[in-house]
């Protein structure tokens, strides 16, 4: 079988460097359209802080409102009596939690049971906590351990995700995620089931 090959009309590409198609690209650009105004969302509530209790509550986790360390840590002995491991990179729980520092191997945190970590950020309406490689210098830490431990400060919580990606959008991360709760799915005769594949529970601490 015979494959004609019929170029008539068709241009051999410019050669040498490429900058000729660079410049007949540049010379054939759209005209610019201003980008879409994004209108201020309002909170279809009044209380940050109260929605993120109901939020996080409704979905799996547990939360308290504290007035010091000394209470968070009195609580987390309570609610976790029998945790063989609990690591934090804070220094104010090395009373009841391994110091570690940045440099750990990942490898190290297979077997704990609670990790507490300090994000700089929350959302009210999802219950989310923002961490970055600032708070968790070991990023496998809220995902490997059997219960994870936020503390955020009272006036760390924001309304809605636009109002938090108003403040961490333009911040250079070398890390950085948002986590709501506990493990869950519900994909097995939907069924729902806490810690399948990750944490088993979520504890946060809201300091007034």
């Amino acid at each position: 079988m015979s494959i004609a090959n019929n170029t008539t009309g068709l241009q051999s590409p410019p050669s040498g460097d490429g900058s000729a198609i660079l410049q007949a690209i540049k010379a054939n650009q759209p005209a610019p359209v201003a980008l879409v105004e994004i209108p201020a969302f309002t909170p279809f509530f009044d209380d940050v802080v109260a929605k993120y209790m109901e939020v996080l509550t409704a979905i799996g986790g547990d939360v308290y409102l504290v007035n010091s360390n000394e209470e968070i840590i009195e609580k987390i002995k309570l609610q976790f009596p029998g945790a063989g491991r609990i690591v934090s990179f804070c220094a104010e729980f090395a009373g009841i939690a391994e110091e570690k520092t940045p440099g750990s191997s990942a490898h190290s945190y297979e077997n704990v049971d609670v990790f507490i970590m300090k994000p700089a950020l929350a959302v009210a309406e999802n219950s989310a906590v923002w961490i970055t490689d600032n708070d968790v210098p070991v990023r496998v830490l809220p995902f490997i351990a059997q219960s994870v431990v936020a503390i955020i400060r009272r006036q760390d919580i924001v309304a809605t995700m636009h109002h938090a990606y108003d403040k961490i959008a333009d911040v250079d991360y070398g890390f950085a995620t948002f986590i709501a709760g506990p493990s869950k799915t519900a994909d097995i005769e939907q069924s729902l089931v806490l810690g399948a594949h990750g944490p088993k529970t979520m504890t946060v601490f809201i300091q007034q």
